[in-house]
């Protein structure tokens, strides 16, 4: 069988990359077709792609188009409707909700398969990194040209013969905005089999600080966890890159209990988890939440706000636990509620064993033998 991949683009590293990465090792002839791919902004994960066979399309000449990630949306279903993908049997879309991949042309006996992080979520009412509302003639220009891009973005949807979606959570959405059903299949998130229980029972007495990061985006609140750090005198550490200006305003936000890490490799991540009290993860409308998994995987509880895929993920009680709004006081609440509970290292990592990266491998290749071969 011959096959394809297709990404949104290659800039940063994420939960879909993850899953990018884990197609591409069940399939490692696989050539990949993204709109582009800037290998400088990668940081510690750029070495993953190097070797792979990556095909770019015309945005990746536009000048400055590292920097106009946002605004190429308006033209982005130009470079995916450019490749003529007929040589291929089976053409995998990992869809992350940027732009519009599945417009790829294929030849009618070929199967196209669409893993959906999410429809996007700027188009129907989900937090996103920038909030473009914010102005009137943001408000103005973007109901106009996000009516048009939600007509392409439904025609879109039409074009896969199945859909994959990576939540129950994402599974509506898709059933609602895109009128199709879907199958889940939950992301992969390392395990560390390596790493026995009593060995996480003892790491879990010496855990000094709590833990937030990954995207430093807007609909990641890492602001709102700042403010309750600092109101409870927290020690919290905040790994990750940050979009924009938005990396200083939480710098200034930050009391002497927080320290910025910056960008982390897989290995320095897996230390912070591990030392970590709890995660702290506040994003709105989370389509998964691979952090929260990540953490539990390495025997570390989470405090999350209850919304989106997290709720398929997190064991109340058990392995964390919720706060209701996004909110100051309903987080501090949370953080008092959790440190009078106790939780067990190897809870967490049991229930992290539902979403293995060979778990996802076998059922990715279960869908396909039963539905595309």
């Amino acid at each position: 069988m011959n096959v394809a991949l297709v990404h949104d683009y290659l800039k940063e590293y994420g939960g879909a990359e993850r899953v990018l990465e884990a197609l591409h090792e069940i399939f490692p002839e696989a050539p990949v077709f993204t709109a582009f791919y800037f290998p400088q902004y990668l940081g510690p994960h750029r070495e993953r792609f190097s070797n792979w066979q990556i095909t770019t399309s015309f945005m990746q000449n536009i000048p400055m188009a590292d920097r106009l990630v946002s605004p190429l949306r308006l033209i982005s279903q130009y470079a995916f409707e450019s490749w003529n993908l007929d040589k291929f049997d089976l053409v995998i879309v990992s869809s992350t909700g940027a732009y519009f991949p599945n417009l790829i042309r294929t030849k009618p006996s070929s199967k196209h398969l669409c893993y959906c992080h999410t429809p996007p979520r700027y188009l129907y009412g989900y937090a996103t990194a920038r909030n473009w509302m914010k102005y009137p003639w943001g408000r103005v220009a973007g109901e106009f040209f996000n009516h048009k891009l939600r007509q392409t973005d439904f025609l879109a949807a039409q074009r896969p013969d199945f859909f994959i979606a990576n939540s129950i959570e994402v599974k509506g959405r898709i059933s609602k905005f895109y009128r199709r059903e879907a199958t889940v299949i939950y992301p992969p998130v390392e395990i560390a089999d390596r790493i026995k229980n009593s060995e996480l029972r003892m790491r879990n007495k010496n855990k000094t600080y709590y833990l937030a990061g990954g995207r430093l985006a807007r609909a990641k609140n890492i602001d709102l966890i700042i403010e309750a750090a600092n109101k409870l005198k927290l020690p919290l550490k905040i790994f990750g890159r940050a979009f924009a200006g938005y990396g200083q305003e939480l710098r200034e936000r930050a009391g002497p209990t927080v320290e910025f890490i910056g960008e982390v490799s897989n290995r320095e991540l897996s230390g912070l988890y591990r030392q970590a009290k709890a995660l702290i993860f506040a994003s709105e409308d989370e389509d998964f939440g691979i952090m929260p998994v990540e953490a539990q995987a390495l025997g570390t509880s989470v405090i999350a706000y209850r919304s989106g895929g997290v709720k398929e993920t997190i064991i109340e009680g058990k392995t964390g636990v919720f706060f209701d709004e996004l909110n100051t006081e309903s987080l501090t609440a949370a953080i008092r509620s959790f440190r009078m509970k106790k939780f067990k290292a190897e809870d967490c990592r049991d229930n992290a064993k539902r979403f293995s990266r060979a778990r996802f491998k076998k059922e990715i290749i279960n869908f396909i033998n039963n539905n595309c071969a």
